[in-house]
This record gives C-alpha cells, sequence and structure tokens, in this order.
C-alpha cells in the first residue's frame, strides 16, 4: 500500500528557507514519478516541481532558481528544498506519486493516484 508522509513545512519570513521531506512507503520512489503541488485558500492546485523516475527534474516558473527538488533513494524520501521564500509561496504543500507520468504532465495533478495529507508553509513578509 503507497503511503506519503510529508513533514517540514512551517512559519518563515520573507527570504528564508525550509526543506520539506515526503516519507513514502509501500513502493520505491526511484521507480516512480513524483511531485510537490500547493494550494492557497481560494485558489487552485499548483504543481511546484516535480523528478521522474530517470531523475529528470522540472519546476514551475515561479519558483525556478530559488527551489530544489531531490531525493534519497536509501530513505525512500523525495524533498523540496526552498529558498529566498516569499509571501506568495504560502500554501498547503503536498506530495504526490505515480508510477509512470511522461515529462509534458509531470506538473499536472490530475495524473497523480497517491498523495499525501500535506503540509502547510507560511511565509510572512
Amino acid at each position: 500500500q503507497v503511503q506519503l508522509v510529508e513533514s517540514g513545512g512551517g512559519s518563515v519570513q520573507t527570504g528564508g528557507s525550509l526543506r520539506l521531506s515526503c516519507a513514502a512507503s509501500g513502493y520505491t520512489i526511484s521507480s516512480y514519478s513524483m511531485g510537490w503541488f500547493r494550494q492557497a485558500p481560494g485558489k487552485q492546485r499548483e504543481g511546484v516541481a516535480a523528478i521522474n523516475s530517470g531523475g529528470s527534474t522540472i519546476f514551475a516558473d515561479s519558483v525556478k532558481g530559488r527551489f530544489t527538488i531531490s531525493r534519497d533513494n536509501a530513505k525512500n524520501t523525495l524533498y523540496l528544498q526552498m529558498n529566498s521564500l516569499k509571501p506568495e509561496d504560502t500554501a498547503m504543500y503536498y506530495c504526490a506519486a505515480e508510477p509512470f507520468i511522461s515529462r509534458a504532465y509531470l506538473l499536472t495533478g490530475t495524473r497523480y493516484t497517491y498523495w499525501g495529507q500535506g503540509t502547510q508553509v507560511t511565509v510572512s513578509s
């Protein structure tokens, strides 16, 4: 049974950093496509960053140069390193997994079957 558990959220000031973790169980993360998504109150869910089984990554334009996605296969954990945080990054962040997604759709949430419960990130000005 696939399970995803996010952690690492919190409250930071503008310019600060956070690292989100997504601990996976029930499968091997290196064989799946995985992504980070976020949803702010009153807004649609947005794909932030993703990585496929081959290690190819993709980022939303709004986070390019500030966020990094990585995985630790030994720990079966996905990470999102967030630097230079802005108030507009405030949202609930979710990780998601799917056996295979072509690169063109890695930031499309409807392509993912498995989701975590989310972790809140709040950036104050």
